[in-house]
């Protein structure tokens, strides 16, 4: 039997799954950027605003978000295997080795806190080496939000993790962050679209930059973030 939910029901669960205050560790990570910060690439408001946006348009969307289509589609028609499949594609595509610990200790406290909180599909799911995407997508079609919905909030957390890292880095005031995030708002939406309309061949990811900086990262000297 199928519980129809109210769509402000629907809002405050995806609310709820983007906030910063949900405990999978995000506030430690930041995907490179501690790198490029330190070596002057990133270095005010402009040329942060142009990382963060650049990457989530033109690298972010044409895997982890087109690739998160496919399994939160799979989830709802109940295939498991599709799922699996679209989550170990995305799995095998991480660039570096901290970029997969990431993607993978992000995943286990996500599936964890889900189990704790009575969601029993995510049990089945915790002996899995799953991506955070899939986790995520765990989450979201265990509250029927949609998977529109569900993309552009997960787009969202990338965008915003990214900004509070910048403005600790940079470092950026609070008011320079706030307006990256209102101008990710057009971004996030032809993000979206891009990547809810690709084809399988045309899936793939090249942000060489990204994968260099998480890689150097790796043995910087000092450092505020885990990636």
């Amino acid at each position: 039997m199928t519980t129809h939910k109210h769509p402000t029901e629907l809002s405050l669960h995806l609310l709820r799954l983007v906030s910063p205050s949900q405990p999978v560790g995000g506030f430690s990570y930041s995907r490179g950027l501690e790198w490029v910060v330190h070596t002057g690439t990133v270095r005010n408001e402009q040329t942060a605003s142009a990382w963060i946006l650049g990457l989530l348009e033109h690298s972010y969307a044409t895997l982890d978000g087109a690739l998160f289509w496919r399994m939160m589609h799979a989830l709802q028609a109940g295939s498991r295997q599709l799922f699996l499949d679209a989550n170990a594609w995305l799995a095998a595509s991480r660039e570096s080795r901290e970029l997969e610990l990431e993607d993978l200790r992000m995943s286990e406290s996500l599936l964890h806190l889900l189990a704790e909180l009575g969601v029993g599909c995510a049990r089945d799911y915790c002996d899995r080496r799953l991506t955070y995407p899939a986790a995520f997508a765990v989450a979201a079609n265990h509250w029927n939000i949609p998977p529109a919905d569900a993309l552009r909030g997960l787009m969202w957390t990338v965008v915003e993790g990214q900004v509070a890292a910048a403005i600790r880095l940079v470092p950026l005031g609070h008011t320079a962050g706030q307006r990256i995030l209102i101008d990710s708002t057009s971004t996030i939406e032809r993000a979206f679209r891009r990547a809810a309309t690709l084809t399988d061949d045309e899936i793939g990811n090249l942000a060489p930059a990204m994968a260099m900086a998480s890689a150097w990262h790796e043995s910087q000297y000092s450092r505020l973030f885990r990636s």
